[in-house]
């Protein structure tokens, strides 16, 4: 029978294995980088790290091995992340402040070694793209109860940067404060959508005539709740731990449910793979006309071509009440059924990215 102490040192054994085994890997991802480096090709391939994620879980199922895909996940993007510094490090632009969902959607794909930049606006992640100041931004695209952003679908549709990958994250909410209890608590910040999602949880503590205060994010609540110990913030986790305030309650939202897709953008085209998603803008000549817009999806539909989604837009660039139509469909831009489509109505569509479908992929 093992000891305490005879298992540390089974665990010290097997550390130092995956450490050298981890070292053997990084002088292999150093040459790619010089390989890629000479060919131009792309350091961040999303269709390859999900294709390694799934063999390697399949692989641990198959031997009986306690590590799940979620297990299996967490540990290898941080891998992966470590592996594209060593290529080549590059700069990732995100919708901050710091502690914000979206820097902890950044987080989870480029991994905590990366050089992130926090912006104020999804405009100034487009620009900063633009001007080549980062490789990578990573901006909100759509939420389960809020519905679409309808910023980033406009700057997408007036930009060169493309779509090169999604992620859905839950968003779980916080109730961070300094106050030991809830009775000393004036005073709540926190985003205004923050309050909304949060309405139940206020009212079942008694806190629905305490002063809720807005402000532009939920990381700048955190902070502000830190400077006055009679206040609170309605915030991320992430948020509360990066400005060492406590967390009183976790997951206070009403939905538990509500998640947000985030979209990673930058200069590139990604490779066919078998599990692509396509996202397009649709500006039909003949929008005004009846039957414009069924005409156009049957042309999908004879393809037998899969739409996940279809919104409309207010065009803005054209008097009355004209519209936009941003769709995302399977497949790849590059398929043959697709562009046998896509070519029946040259002028009419904007490419906005194909790109690998990412899991819980129906909000």
């Amino acid at each position: 029978m093992k000891t305490l102490d005879d298992c540390r040192v089974i665990i010290d054994s097997i550390d130092d294995e995956i450490l050298e085994l981890l070292n053997k890997r990084m002088k292999v991802v150093e040459r790619v980088g010089e390989i890629k480096s000479n060919t131009g090709g792309a350091i961040y391939r999303p269709e390859r790290e999900k294709a390694i994620i799934q063999r390697l879980s399949e692989n641990s199922l198959r031997s009986g091995g306690l590590l799940n895909r979620n297990a299996i996940e967490a540990i290898f993007l941080e891998v992966f992340a470590v592996s594209r510094n060593l290529e080549l490090p590059e700069r990732i632009a995100y919708l901050g402040p710091e502690g914000s969902f979206t820097h902890q959607a950044a987080e989870s794909r480029f991994g905590a070694m990366s050089d992130y930049l926090s912006l104020g606006s999804i405009y100034s992640v487009f620009k900063t793209l633009e001007a080549k100041r980062a490789k990578f931004g990573v901006v909100p695209i759509e939420n389960s109860r809020d519905g679409i952003v309808g910023e980033t679908l406009d700057l997408l549709a007036k930009s060169s940067v493309k779509i090169v990958a999604e992620l859905y994250m839950p968003i779980h909410m916080s109730f961070a404060t300094k106050a030991r209890n809830l009775e000393s608590i004036k005073k709540i910040y926190s985003k205004d959508k923050g309050f909304g999602q949060c309405r139940e949880f206020l009212q079942e503590h008694g806190l629905s005539n305490v002063e809720l205060i807005p402000v532009e994010s939920t990381a700048k609540a955190a902070i502000l709740a830190t400077e006055d110990e009679n206040s609170a913030a309605i915030c991320s986790h992430i948020a509360a731990k990066l400005y060492g305030i406590p967390t009183m309650f976790d997951d206070i939202e009403d939905d538990i449910g509500s998640q947000t897709r985030f979209v990673i953008l930058s200069d590139f085209k990604n490779e066919i793979s078998d599990e692509d998603k396509t996202s397009i803008l649709v500006r039909l000549k003949d929008g005004v006309k009846a039957g414009s817009l069924v005409h156009f999806l049957q042309d999908f539909d004879e393809k037998k071509i899969n739409l996940s989604k279809i919104e409309s837009r207010p065009s803005k660039d054209e008097g009355g009440f004209g519209y936009w139509f941003f769709i995302d469909f399977y497949g790849h831009i590059d398929d043959v059924d697709i562009q046998s489509v896509l070519q029946k109505h040259d002028g009419e569509v904007t490419w906005l990215g194909s790109y690998i479908r990412g899991d819980n992929s129906e909000i």
